[in-house]
């Protein structure tokens, strides 16, 4: 695959690349949650705009490491967080509370604790509809920016559907190849131009070594929450809740192959918003793996114009 490579590709700094750090902060009803900071080079421009980021709904942290490093290496301070049953975080014993609401309090709560005046939000997937609802509670004093990685005010069904029945199994297998065989199964359509290392990459951001072979960071009781979709009820509308970014810029990043963002979803976001603008990620589906050399440096340069 020529569009994602392996590694994140070197960018200029102006000092050391600083190591990555964990860190924990407690929810406000008492789990550990978890998360990463990319730290920016000590020597970097202040003026950089923090990054914060948001990954999908099974998803954690390790998504965002090259793009993390890229940005870090231009002087940006970036964090990413682990959704409560996710990742490094402390499972809930209540799957009903793996829901945006609650998660908004976790969200609010990391935020304060690592003192993020000014960021911008790079959401992915439900990422992405959190920075939806954020609008309403962080204006864009706050929240300067936002880049919807394949998501936005209106979720295609189909996807969801997909996401429903794969959700939950396979969170145990032999080895590392099995898993990247799994999400090569399920996935093959989304990325059809991914390679065995492409798909072993993928692996081991979705699952860690365990005592008997490898699993899957999420709780398993998360697919409750679309187990439990009523087909018969009317979508949310989400739009009045786009509407609240009108006042700050906008990036959408958009797959080619995705069954969730749909391109004439975009077309409105864009019709809707002076300044916001799509950027459609070649052979890539739901959602865009933020690997390569030019989605990177689409990022850096939205960040550099806010």
């Amino acid at each position: 695959m020529t569009t994602a490579p392996l590694e994140a590709p070197e960018a200029p700094s102006k000092g050391p690349i600083e190591t990555r750090t964990d860190f924990t902060w407690q929810s406000p009803d008492g789990l550990t949650l978890a998360g990463k900071e990319w730290p920016a080079p000590e020597d970097s421009v202040a003026s950089r705009l923090p990054v914060l980021c948001l990954p999908g709904l099974s998803r954690n942290t390790r998504d965002f490491e090259d793009i993390a490093r890229y940005l870090q290496s231009r002087g940006h301070r970036v964090i990413a967080l682990d959704y409560r049953g996710r990742g490094g975080s402390d499972w809930d014993e209540d799957w009903r509370n793996y829901a945006l609401p609650v998660e908004e309090k976790d969200i609010d709560a990391a935020i304060e604790m690592l003192g993020l005046e000014r960021f911008a939000l790079l959401g992915t997937s439900r990422g992405g509809l959190h920075a939806l609802v954020m609008g309403a509670r962080y204006p864009a004093s706050r929240m300067a920016a936002v880049i919807f990685n394949d998501v936005g005010p209106h979720i295609e069904m189909r996807a969801i559907h997909r996401i429903a029945a794969t959700l939950g199994h396979h969170m145990e297998t032999r080895s590392l190849q099995d898993v990247a065989d799994n999400l090569h199964h399920t996935l093959g359509r989304q990325f059809p131009a991914f390679d065995t290392a492409d798909w072993l990459k993928l692996a081991g951001q979705l699952a860690s070594e365990r005592e008997n072979g490898f699993g899957m960071d999420y709780d398993p009781a998360l697919a409750h929450q679309l187990a439990s979709l009523d087909d018969a009820a009317p979508a949310p509308d989400l739009w009045p809740l786009y509407e609240n970014l009108l006042d700050r810029p906008v990036l959408i990043l958009h797959g080619e192959h995705s069954d969730l963002l749909s391109k004439e979803t975009c077309q409105r976001m864009t019709d809707l918003h002076s300044d916001a603008s799509v950027r459609t990620i070649p052979g890539q589906g739901h959602a865009p793996v933020l690997w390569d050399e030019a989605t990177h440096q689409t990022i850096a340069r939205f960040l550099d114009e806010v």
